[in-house]
């Protein structure tokens, strides 16, 4: 079997899919990257048993067909260092020597058999199939994967809950702290229907779907999903389990609103949190007509903060505490100018909502707040 490929399309596209390959594999051949040539398109897969990414491009020059599994670190570190340029692949089925040519040189390696690949069954009835645009889906994952759980007790809070329904599609994000409900009433589905998507699919897809245009496919069921995109195809296993009811933390009638620039708040934030307890980097917000005032103390070294910003505040004074990290983690999330503050009262989560929603959609962030000592 016989191809030739350009370097940095090859090198691009490998090593995008090795992202999904574990630093340790229960398999040695999941060290590998499966390489298919079938019809002059070559196919490139890696899999870390749970999850299965896979590329394929198309090749100048072939002869013959197969598959074989190469050492992802050996050919991306190999490649790296490549310009621009047409590589050769000769391969030797009998022995599974890879020979590879290039201007000035040439690789020689040793494959393994691409047989012994493990590649996901895919499953044909029972799936419920919906279409995202790549963009909706990107700005959906990346408002949420920040607020996904580590938690080993939970394990449906650990991935970002796809809530399907005729009218849109909603992305949530919970870890217990802070939560985000992004809805896209660009997508929906014919049906209810919903699943957890893991965090470390997430990333990938965060990763992948900045090259992507037009439509994702999604094809899942209770125990796998399958992502197509005009490059990339990704299999996963999902989270099993039901996903709390995330609609009833989210308190309504806050009668207490403060709109504030963002960029600007959240400087402050960064300077005032300099000061705050080490061990709780709390931090207190104080509202007042028409202003802002943002304090952090640390008793037990004697620093303290404060600052006062403008916004547009009318309401009885009040004061509410914070987890600064997680605030300005909220704000790092949203992109609008200016966000408005609901609150209704000191003991109850913190509504943080741009002032203007991007068109079709509707973000909400949450945070729980800490008590205040006074």
């Amino acid at each position: 079997m016989k191809f030739i490929v350009s370097s940095t399309t090859l090198f691009s596209h490998l090593q995008a899919i090795s992202r999904v390959i574990n630093s340790k594999n229960s398999l040695p051949i999941l060290d590998c990257i499966l390489i298919k040539l079938q019809d002059g398109t070559l196919t490139m897969t890696a899999s870390d048993s749970e999850t299965t990414l896979s590329t394929s491009i198309e090749v100048n020059e072939y002869d013959g067909e197969g598959k074989f599994a190469i050492s992802s670190k050996t050919i991306l570190e190999a490649l790296k260092e490549n310009p621009e340029q047409p590589l050769t692949f000769n391969i030797n089925h009998d022995n599974l020597e890879i020979a590879v040519s290039y201007q000035n040189g040439n690789y020689k390696m040793i494959a393994q058999n691409g047989d012994e690949f493990p590649l996901p069954t895919q499953k044909t009835s029972g799936t419920v199939n919906i279409s995202m645009a790549a963009d909706v889906m990107l700005a959906g994952i990346n408002r949420c994967v920040f607020a996904t759980a580590d938690d080993e007790l939970r394990p449906v809070m650990n991935g970002i809950y796809f809530d399907i329904t005729p009218q849109d599609v909603t992305l949530v994000s919970s870890d217990g702290h802070k939560l985000v409900r992004n809805k896209s009433y660009a997508s929906r589905g014919e049906e209810k229907a919903a699943f957890i998507l893991p965090k470390k699919p997430a990333n990938l897809l965060k990763n992948i779907l900045p090259r992507e245009q037009g439509d994702v496919q999604i094809s899942f069921d209770d125990k796998n999903a399958v992502f197509t995109m005009e490059n990339y195809q990704m299999s996963c296993r999902l989270i099993e389990g039901r996903y709390p009811n995330y609609n009833s933390v989210i308190p309504q009638n806050n009668p207490h609103k403060a709109v504030i620039d963002r960029v600007t708040f959240i400087s402050a934030l960064k300077r005032v949190s300099v000061f705050s307890s080490q061990a709780s980097s709390l931090i207190k917000l104080h509202l007042e007509e028409n202003r802002i005032t943002i304090s952090a103390q640390d008793i037990d070294f004697s620093t303290s903060a404060e600052e006062t910003l403008v916004c547009q505040y009318e309401g009885k004074n009040m004061s509410i505490g914070f987890k600064s990290s997680f605030l300005i983690e909220i704000l790092n999330n949203i992109s609008a100018q200016n966000i408005i503050i609901e609150l209704a009262d000191p003991s109850r989560a913190g509504l943080i909502v741009p002032e203007e929603q991007d068109e079709n959609e509707d973000l909400l962030m949450l945070l729980m707040p800490m008590m205040l000592n006074d």
